[in-house]
């Protein structure tokens, strides 16, 4: 006799006067979470959120960190990869035809050849544009080496703005708080104004290594 899943309860109704029968009732589970290494860390393995694919850069530590400061609006949600420079190339151009279908925010990995990881969150996928675009809700942050998140400042709207040789978020005069070149290979940041940060790498011109491009679905 095949064992009965924990999805269902049966139910045996039998009286005098009526012919016995039984009711299967189906239960709706909650989602299994990932089995934590020790009791001592179950509460914040409880908030991880589930990665559809792989990352080569993203560990436990990470996501600890982001999701306790992503928009509530994309909490709850499991993260799929849209875009990976192991997985699709170095190419910005690949990267924005990726998000051509996107009409949700975005979070941007970055991993350098000093084995340092920084990004940014983005209210809107990137694109080529004319005009700067993004809300309040666009951030920069990092984990070099201690993580770090730099909100805007409401000293101006520069978020983001995609062009077809570099993509560049922050700025105001001056720097950008991150630029990176077509090739997605070469990148910088400085401190600007409209994040008010400070340089996210260990130096203000750095290399990428890998580069993760992150949905919420």
């Amino acid at each position: 006799m095949r064992p009965v899943q924990q999805s269902i309860k049966i139910l045996y109704y039998a009286n005098k006067s009526d012919e016995p029968f039984v009711e299967i009732v189906t239960v709706k589970q909650q989602n299994k979470r990932r089995p934590s290494c020790s009791s001592a860390d179950s509460e914040s393995d409880e908030l991880l959120p589930v990665l559809i694919d792989q990352s080569q850069i993203l560990n436990e530590r990470h996501l600890e960190q982001l999701m306790n400061h992503i928009p509530a609006r994309t909490q709850g949600y499991s993260w799929k990869l849209v875009y990976s420079t192991a997985e699709h190339g170095t190419s910005l151009t690949t990267l924005y035809r990726q998000m051509r279908e996107l009409d949700r925010p975005v979070l941007m990995v970055i991993k350098d050849t000093d084995d340092q990881v920084f990004g940014a969150f983005s209210s809107d996928p990137f694109k080529v544009s004319s005009y700067c675009y993004g809300t309040g809700e666009t951030f920069l942050y990092s984990f070099s080496p201690e993580f770090q998140i730099f909100r805007w400042s409401g000293e101006n709207s520069y978020f983001v703005r995609g062009f077809l040789d570099s993509l560049q978020m922050g700025g105001g005069g001056g720097p950008f708080g991150l630029w990176l070149d077509s090739d997605l290979y070469r990148g910088s940041s400085y401190s600007c104004n409209t994040f008010c940060n400070r340089p996210l790498s260990l130096h203000h011109d750095f290399t990428v290594r890998d580069l993760e491009v992150w949905s919420f679905v």
